[in-house]
């Protein structure tokens, strides 16, 4: 396993992470995760999840092998259980409890990044920042050692940027994955596009994108990543908005050769998936290779599949079209929408069921997706 430096907090992680979200089944299964990570070198865990069974799970394994002091644990603030469901919130009444639930569950009395949860809005960082209650406990946990450093989550690279440049935060957990990253150089679609009909470009990272990655390295502030795999689409042919699969390992290898990333939190359910990602370490130039795989990929495979690149934006409704689908597309992998997803979903104020299908944005569309149907579909899978 490779280490690597995480931003300027002094901290050393495996570049392959473990997120816990899918610990939901026994205490023995956790425990074998927990034990073929370890076994591999694995050193750093990401814990957003608030619901009891994946918290005592986690926090069970680590305390019986007594291994503690040797992970990194991201422990989020924001993420509570409410009434049985996950609910993302600043109220101190819910926060304070949940955090300290936290702790409780993993048997220890810090964690060494406390994460504030999940801010995809900029008014929103700018009003958590300015002071707010929510940030005033953030502070008064640094001061106090119970969390060792701050960092934030989010999908957002506007937000991304604002936490980059913020002295207080020194560590981002932000969604990375070539889909997510990518679009067309040119509005043109013909132009993106060779004479065999084969994708004449292999890493268009957005603008905004690219210059987030790059401001991270120079501010030093580290990148752990989240949907590396987004949700599994990348590995499935069939629903990759690439219309072609990419492995495990080339997932990876795209992540983390983006400038200031330190780790990718890969999610964990078997023994099984810490083998596949761990198989990174030993693939070859070719086996990572997936920029060849990319440039292959059929001109059909785009049109009419999103690929967020927001070129349909500005939406007179405010909906955040590429957000909506992002979450759809993720969301329609499951055979029921986990709780996190509806809550990242229901979070962007302005939602699918607000679309009046003027269809403006189809016209601005460069890979041809109907964006209206696509915002009924997304209503109904989430209920609003």
């Amino acid at each position: 396993m490779r280490y690597r430096q995480l931003g300027g907090t002094g901290l050393e992680v495996s570049e392959i992470g473990f997120g816990g979200e899918w610990m939901d089944g026994t205490p023995d299964q956790a425990r074998a995760v927990v034990d073929a990570a370890e076994d591999a070198g694995i050193n750093i865990l990401d814990c957003w999840m608030p619901d009891p069974t994946r918290r005592s799970n986690l926090g069970d394994a680590l305390a019986a092998n007594g291994s503690r002091e040797r992970w990194v644990i991201q422990g989020h603030l924001g993420s509570t259980w409410q009434d049985g469901q996950y609910v993302r919130t600043r109220e101190l009444a819910h926060v304070r409890p949940a955090f300290e639930d936290l702790l409780a569950r993993f048997h220890t009395s810090y964690v060494d990044l406390g994460m504030i949860h999940y801010v995809d809005r900029p008014a929103e960082f700018e009003e958590l920042m300015a002071g707010s209650p929510f940030m005033g406990y953030v502070r008064e946990l640094r001061r106090a050692g119970t969390i060792r450093h701050v960092g934030l989550s989010t999908h957002n690279p506007e937000v991304a940027r604002l936490a980059v440049l913020s002295p207080e935060i020194e560590m981002i957990l932000f969604s990375v994955n070539p889909a997510f990253d990518m679009m067309p150089a040119t509005d043109d679609l013909e132009a993106y596009f060779d004479e065999r009909g084969e994708s004449a470009a292999t890493d268009g990272v957005t603008p905004e994108r690219a210059e987030l990655y790059a401001l991270a390295e120079e501010t030093g502030t580290g990148i752990t990543v989240m949907k590396g795999y987004m949700g599994g689409r990348l590995l499935d042919a069939a629903q990759s908005p690439f219309g072609t699969a990419l492995t495990p390992v080339q997932c990876l290898h795209y992540a983390l050769t983006r400038p200031a990333v330190a780790s990718v939190m890969v999610g964990f359910g078997e023994p099984a998936h810490v083998a596949e990602a761990v198989a990174y370490e030993t693939a070859s130039d070719d086996e990572r290779d997936y920029a060849r795989v990319l440039a292959g990929a059929p001109r059909h495979a785009y049109v009419g599949q999103c690929t967020y690149c927001g070129h349909c934006a500005p939406c007179p409704k405010g909906i955040d079209i590429a957000a909506v689908n992002k979450f759809f597309d993720l969301a329609s992998a499951y055979d029921e929408v986990p709780d996190s997803l509806r809550e990242h979903y229901r979070a962007l104020g302005a939602t699918a069921a607000d679309c009046v299908a003027c269809r403006a944005c189809e016209g601005r569309c460069p890979f041809g997706v109907r964006v209206a149907d696509r915002m009924a579909r997304a209503a109904g899978l989430f209920g609003c």
